[in-house]
């Protein structure tokens, strides 16, 4: 199989890039400096390329970013996307769109499961909805994969954040009332791969088990990386003021990957082989 990995300096792409090769499959060069998804050209590109499948991951991901900047957040992740899926169009490829858990209002008590009502409340998950829309009026064959508060080896994530936050102030303050699932992006990328052997179109949501708030996750965080004498103090989002408003409770549930076989493991041993791999990488480097 030959695949397209847009946004393949992201995180996430990074990952699959190395999970797919090593299972065998052809990733066909696509640098983004030369490959702009917002330009109409690249549905041309695409299609000269003649790949199997695409997997989208390119999209405007800074969630305050989208809030100050709406027209740039529906032009990269609903026109992008859009742009994307035409290319597929043309040349009879395969798609999987990552979206994001931010499509719900997070309003609910419960874990959202795939066919749940969307109802994004910022910039960031409007785009990311009309982005799924989008790219479902072009294609059937399409896999949607919903994730939420992705981390990995780098320092563009929460646990690093929090690391750095930790060793430059005396005290922690992180928010207890929003809620969702930590994803460990190397699971993701694992699940991502088993699901495009299946053929079995339609909309997953894989994060890693067991919800959270952003505090205990900050909490596990400091814990884990030895940093357990910095003080971290409970805060409501009404208290941390933002250009975005955030859904209070988007934790996700994934029912339709799981009836599947494909599963992920809680975030908290995720977390723990983030910290491996970090050991790693510092022994190896």
């Amino acid at each position: 199989m030959r695949i397209i990995l847009t946004g393949e300096d992201g995180q996430l792409a990074k990952i699959l890039h190395q999970v797919l090769t090593a299972e065998g499959l052809t990733i066909i060069p696509f640098p983004e400096q030369e490959n702009n998804i917002t330009e109409h050209t690249i549905v041309q590109k695409i299609s000269d390329a003649s790949p199997d499948m695409v997997i989208h991951c390119a999209a405007m991901t800074n969630v305050d970013g989208c809030a100050k900047d709406p027209d740039m957040a529906f032009r990269v992740n609903a026109f992008g996307t859009q742009n994307v899926a035409h290319g597929c169009l043309c040349c009879n490829a395969r798609m999987v769109y990552i979206s994001t858990n931010e499509v719900f209002d997070g309003r609910a008590d419960y874990p959202y499961q795939e066919g749940d009502a969307t109802n994004p409340i910022n910039p960031y998950g409007s785009s990311k909805l009309a982005g799924e829309k989008m790219a479902a009026r072009y294609l059937k064959n399409l896999y949607i994969v919903r994730t939420a508060w992705l981390f990995s080896s780098g320092r563009n994530n929460f646990p690093a954040k929090i690391m750095a936050a930790a060793d430059a102030n005396k005290e922690l303050k992180v928010v207890t009332d929003e809620i969702s699932n930590p994803t460990y992006a190397p699971d993701l990328a694992l699940a991502i791969a088993k699901l495009i052997k299946t053929e079995v179109y339609g909309t997953y949501h894989f994060v890693n088990s067991n919800p959270c708030s952003r505090y205990d996750f900050a909490k596990e965080i400091l814990r884990l990386s030895g940093r357990e004498n910095v003080p971290i103090c409970p805060i409501t989002l009404s208290e941390y003021p933002r250009p975005s408003t955030v859904p209070p409770f988007a934790a996700l549930l994934n029912t339709n990957g799981a009836r599947l076989g494909i599963e992920l493991r809680s975030w908290q041993q995720a977390l723990t082989d983030y910290f491996a791999e970090m050991v790693q990488n510092d022994l190896n480097s």
